[in-house]
């Protein structure tokens, strides 16, 4: 067995380390119409589910090149980013754009009207299937992954497909009994995506792989962070439908960690950035989103294991295209658009919340 194993961490560091970015001392020129508003704006608000920690170098990037404007930036779960936003919304205080990796709900509130457009040369830039309405558009190329405890379970073990990590927990339950992590559909906005987008790549073995995790029994959780954390202690052998930006970002740090890319297909999330509409910054919110997207956003962005530039010209970015290369026709790219809001229907997301919940924690 030859899984798509991604001991790439090491490979993605050194690549980093390459990446020319811009200096520091770079400012960009003040006559900039949309800079010169922004800067009498002062400041952008940004709510995002992307770890802070992730921001922080591109925040300062910006705030670099563009002096005068100001990030204030808060670092909140999926699920608590869409409440947040709705209770602000509806009294005219919210963020003035709004990032997160759970792109179904981000595509609903795009939907419902809560966002405005933006055109410019970098949205020009951008894939097909990581724009819609001129409203939504990705910022990331991530692939969600399979993590283990390296040191646990060895490589040569660890499953290379959906359908192989089923036969691993029918052939060894005991092994695997209560050391299994995957998201909580009810409580992480990005959980429920991909499980949900699990049942349309491949509805069969995603149900048979939730009736193993229910008689192997298995912790739901809220976020990768903490299935990640289970997996390096070894409280967890394997963590299923981890995102696998943190994954690789983790394993580059932690020998522990192990990350797979499932070469039957491997979903490739992008992180959706909307402006609000009605944003009290809009021409700070602009520019913040431009640099994003800009060869300059996305090589900041790059420079962390497990997350590649969106667009196909930032030629630094040679582990994404490796990385395309590798996975084949397994590479899958969640679309941005309406197919997202499938499960988002009252009836779809209850029918899918209680069959889930009832076969991962059958009755006694």
């Amino acid at each position: 067995m030859s899984p798509l194993l991604l001991h790439l961490p090491r490979l993605l560091r050194t690549l980093a380390l390459l990446f020319s970015l811009p200096a520091a001392g770079v400012h960009a020129e003040p006559a900039d119409p949309l800079y010169a508003a922004a800067v009498r704006e002062g400041r952008v608000v940004i709510h995002a589910a992307t770890d802070e920690r992730i921001a922080r170098p591109l925040i300062r990037a910006f705030e670099q090149r563009y002096p005068g404007v100001r990030v204030e930036y808060e670092d909140l779960n999926s699920g608590e980013l869409l409440r947040r936003f709705l209770d602000e919304f509806a009294r005219g205080e919210h963020a003035d754009l709004v990032w997160s990796s759970a792109v179904d709900l981000q595509v609903k509130l795009v939907n419902d009207g809560y966002a405005q457009p933006h055109r410019s040369a970098e949205t020009a830039a951008l894939p097909d299937w990581a724009v819609w309405k001129n409203e939504a558009f990705g910022t990331t190329f991530e692939p969600v992954a399979i993590a283990y405890n390296r040191k646990l379970l060895a490589p040569a073990e660890a499953p290379a497909t959906h359908a192989e990590l089923l036969r691993l927990l029918a052939q060894q339950p005991e092994r695997f009994r209560g050391k299994l992590a995957t998201y909580e559909p009810s409580t992480s906005g990005l959980g429920f995506m991909l499980h949900t987008q699990d049942v349309l790549a491949n509805p069969v073995v995603f149900w048979k792989l939730a009736q193993a995790f229910g008689r192997t029994g298995t912790a739901t959780l809220p976020s990768t962070t903490e299935m990640l954390d289970r997996i390096a202690s070894g409280e967890a052998l394997i963590g299923y439908n981890v995102l696998g930006s943190y994954a690789l970002l983790r394993a580059a740090d932690d020998p522990a960690i192990g990350v797979v890319l499932p070469r039957d297909y491997t979903l490739v999330l992008s992180r959706v950035a909307f402006i609000a509409r009605g944003a009290r910054h809009p021409n700070a919110a602009r520019l913040w989103l431009d640099f994003v997207l800009s060869r300059e956003g996305q090589q900041q962005l790059a420079r962390h294991p497990g997350f590649f530039s969106v667009r196909d010209d930032v030629p630094e970015d040679t582990a994404a295209s490796e990385l395309r290369r590798q996975l084949g026709g397994a590479f899958r790219p969640i679309p941005i658009g309406p197919g997202l809001m499938t499960y988002l229907d009252q009836i779809k997301r209850r029918d899918f919340l209680r069959k889930w919940h009832h076969t991962v924690f059958p009755a006694p």
